[in-house]
């Protein structure tokens, strides 16, 4: 299994919080993410995924059901895992 990190840009997700919780849901639910964080601060979205069961362009129609528009996703690392 290979292990991928993304970055990815989250628009409008205002300060409250409550955008930045609905966007991780949403991501969480993509099969093959192991984990995710997103930072209302800097509308900013963190994850880590398996590669070899998802790909980021998933996370941006993820981001995009739930109504929020998303950049385009900067991989920032990847390991194999076991």
């Amino acid at each position: 299994m290979t292990m991928r990190h993304v970055t990815m840009p989250i628009y409008r997700l205002g300060c409250g919080g409550g955008g930045a919780l609905t966007v991780e849901r949403a991501l969480a639910k993509v099969p093959g993410v192991r984990r995710v964080y997103v930072n209302p601060a800097t509308e900013m979205a963190y994850v880590e995924y398996d590669a070899e069961r998802c790909e980021p362009r998933q996370f941006i129609a993820a981001a995009e059901r739930v109504g929020f528009e998303a950049g385009v996703p900067t991989t920032v690392g990847s390991r194999e895992a076991s």
